[in-house]
C-alpha cells in the first residue's frame, strides 16, 4: 500500500536531494553505494570490471539527481525499487553504448523513462536485494548510534549484543558490575530504536517498507520492563530485539568480507 503523504523525514531528505545538498548525496552513497555496486557486478556477469562498476555506481547517483525532480511518491514505488530502477537504467545505457561501439555506430542515449518502463524480470528486485537495502538502513542507524552513544557505552553494546559475549565477561572487561552493564545496554538500545525509526522512515516511500522493521524482529516499541541483561533473564522482546540486531550485523559483516575478497581477486 502506498503512503498517501510521505513522512516529514522522508520529504525532508528528498528535498535535500532536490536542492543538490552534497551531504545528502554523500549520505545516500555511503549507505547504498555498496548495494548498487553488488547489483551492477551481478548484472554485468563478468562483462564489466571493478573500475567500470565503480564508475557506473557513481553515474547511478548522477541519474538519481536528474530523476529526483520527477519522482512521484503517489505511484507507490518503493525506495528500494527506485534505486534499483535507476541503477538498471545506468547499466543498460552502458551496455547499449558498448554494443554500438562494437558495431561501429552510434547509440541513442536511453531516457530514464525507457529504463523504468522496459522492465526485465531478470533485473528486478529480489529478496536478497530487498534484505540488503533493509540491512543498510540498520547499518546507518548503528553508525549514528556509535557517534552519539559515547565510546564506553557503544563498546558495551558492541561486545554484549553485536559480538554476543556474556554479560559477566563484558563486565569484567570494562571493570564494572553486571547491573551497570545492563543499564548502559538499555540506554544504547533505546537510542538505537530511535535512530532506526528515523533512518527507516527517511529511506521509505511506502508503508510496507516501514513495516520491515517488525518483520525483521526489530520492535521499535520498548517493553515496559526493558533493560535487563540477557544473561539475567531479560524480557523476551528485548532479547529478540538484540538477537535480530546481532543477526543483521553479522550479515553485514559477511557481505563486507565477500566484497573485499571479490575486490582483491
Amino acid at each position: 500500500m502506498a503512503l498517501s503523504v510521505l513522512h516529514p523525514l522522508t520529504t525532508g531528505f528528498v528535498g535535500r536531494l532536490r536542492a543538490r545538498d552534497p551531504a545528502a548525496w554523500f549520505e545516500l552513497w555511503e549507505n547504498f553505494g555498496p548495494i548498487l555496486r553488488r547489483q551492477l557486478q551481478r548484472w554485468g556477469r563478468g562483462r564489466i570490471g571493478q573500475e567500470t562498476v565503480q564508475d557506473l555506481s557513481q553515474e547511478t547517483l548522477v541519474a538519481l539527481a536528474g530523476a529526483i525532480d520527477r519522482h512521484d511518491p503517489s505511484k507507490g514505488a518503493r525506495f528500494s525499487t527506485w534505486l534499483l530502477t535507476i541503477a538498471r537504467y545506468t547499466l543498460g545505457d552502458e551496455m547499449d553504448r558498448r554494443t554500438a561501439l562494437k558495431r561501429g555506430g552510434g547509440a541513442r542515449p536511453r531516457s530514464l523513462d525507457e529504463g523504468q518502463d522496459g522492465a526485465d524480470g531478470t533485473l528486478g528486485p529480489d529478496a536478497s536485494y530487498e534484505q540488503q537495502v533493509f540491512d543498510a538502513k540498520v547499518e546507518a542507524a548503528l553508525r549514528a548510534v556509535e557517534r552519539d552513544a559515547g565510546f564506553m557505552d557503544f563498546s558495551i553494546f558492541r561486545m554484549r549484543v553485536l559480538e554476543g559475549r556474556p554479560g559477566k565477561e563484558v563486565a569484567e572487561n570494562v571493570g564494572t558490575s553486571q547491573p551497570t552493564i545492563s543499564r548502559r545496554l538499555a540506554k544504547v538500545r533505546e537510542l538505537l530504536r530511535r535512530r532506526l525509526e528515523q533512518v527507516i522512515t527517511r529511506y521509505s516511500f511506502t508503508e510496507a517498507e516501514i513495516a520491515e522493521a517488525e518483520r525483521n524482529g526489530l520492535s521499535l516499541l520498548p517493553n515496559d520492563s526493558a533493560g535487563g541483561d540477557l544473561s539475567a533473564g531479560a524480557p523476551f522482546t528485548e532479547s529478540a530485539f538484540d538477537e535480530a540486531v546481532q543477526e543483521i550485523y553479522h550479515r553485514i559483516a559477511a557481505r563486507r568480507t565477500e566484497d573485499a575478497a571479490e575486490t582483491t581477486s
